[in-house]
C-alpha cells in the first residue's frame, strides 16, 4: 500500500495514465450491478478533446481509510503520553515535597574525658555545628569508658557513669573527642594509655591531637624532644632547666650515693 501511495502521488506517474483510469478505480463496485462484459472491459475510453499544451490534470490520491489497527495504535499512542506525562508529574511534584520538607541531620556527639567538677554540657547547650548540626555531649572519665575500635565501623564508647545516685549507661560512636584529663599515672590502676590508642584506631578526631596526648603520658619522652629545641636555638632563645634522666630508682640510688658518700 505504502508502495502504491507513492506511486500515485507522483504527477508524471498520474499524467501518464489513460483518461479515466482513475475515476475507474474510485467508482465503488456493486454487487447488485450487472458485471461487464469482455468487450466493454477491453473497449477503450473515448478520448476527450484537448487543447494544444494542455496536460492532464493528475486526480488526487485517495485517503487512507482508518482502519481498526489504525485506531488501536493511535489509542495507545495517546494512552501511553498520558501516561508518562503522568509519572512526570508525579516526579516532580514529589520532588519539590521533598525540597519543601526539612532534612532531620543526626546530632554530633562530643566526648570529653574529664572529671565532674566541670560540667561541658552547658558550655555547648543551643549551639550547633556549622549551624546545621546539633552537639550532642557525653562526658565521663577514663575509668568510667571503655571502647572497641575496628578498621571499617570505628570506635564505639562504651560508658557507665554515676550522676547523682543514677548509674547511666550509653553505647555511642563519638565524632569528636575532648581529652582533658591525664591519661596516664603511677598511680595504680590509672593507665589509660591502651583507651588513647583505641580511640586513634578508630581515627576519632581530637583537640589535642592523639599522637600529642600519647606522647606526653611520658614527661621525659617530651623533655627529650625539649633538648632538642634547646640544641637547636640555643638557651637563649630556649631556655632549660637541667635535668637528669635515671632509667630506674637503683641507678639513680647508685649515683646518689656515691655524690653523697662523705669523703673521710
Amino acid at each position: 500500500m505504502n508502495y502504491l501511495r507513492r506511486r500515485l502521488s507522483d504527477s508524471s506517474f498520474v499524467a501518464n495514465l489513460p483518461n479515466g483510469y482513475m475515476m475507474d478505480l474510485q467508482r465503488p463496485s456493486s454487487s447488485t450491478s450487472s458485471p461487464a462484459s469482455p468487450a466493454t472491459e477491453r473497449r477503450p475510453p473515448p478520448a476527450a478533446p484537448q487543447t494544444p499544451n494542455q496536460t492532464p490534470t493528475p486526480a488526487p490520491a485517495p485517503a487512507p481509510s482508518a482502519g481498526p489497527v489504525g485506531f488501536l495504535s493511535s489509542f495507545s499512542s495517546v494512552v501511553k503520553t498520558a501516561q508518562i506525562a503522568s509519572a512526570v508529574q508525579a516526579k516532580a511534584s514529589a520532588a519539590h515535597a521533598d525540597a519543601a520538607k526539612p532534612a532531620v541531620r543526626k546530632p554530633k556527639i562530643l566526648l570529653v574525658i574529664d572529671e565532674p567538677h566541670t560540667d561541658w554540657v552547658k558550655y555547648f547547650r543551643g549551639r550547633k555545628l556549622n549551624g546545621d548540626y546539633e552537639i550532642r555531649v557525653e562526658q565521663a572519665e577514663f575509668s568510667e569508658i571503655n571502647l572497641v575500635s575496628d578498621v571499617n565501623s570505628g570506635c564505639t564508647v562504651d560508658m557507665q557513669v554515676n550522676r547523682g545516685g543514677t548509674k547511666v549507661v550509653r553505647s555511642f560512636r563519638p565524632d569528636f573527642v575532648l581529652v582533658r584529663q591525664h591519661a596516664y599515672s603511677m598511680t595504680p590502676g590509672e593507665d589509660f594509655r591502651n583507651l588513647v590508642i583505641g580511640l586513634h584506631y578508630g581515627s576519632v578526631p581530637s583537640v589535642n591531637s592523639l599522637f600529642s596526648i600519647y606522647n606526653f603520658c611520658s614527661k621525659p619522652w617530651v623533655f627529650s624532644h625539649m633538648i632538642k629545641l634547646y640544641q637547636t636555638l640555643g638557651p637563649e632563645k630556649f631556655p632549660l632547666n637541667e635535668q637528669t634522666f635515671f632509667p630506674n630508682h637503683t641507678q639513680m640510688q647508685r649515683i646518689l650515693c656515691s655524690v653523697w658518700v662523705p669523703s673521710e
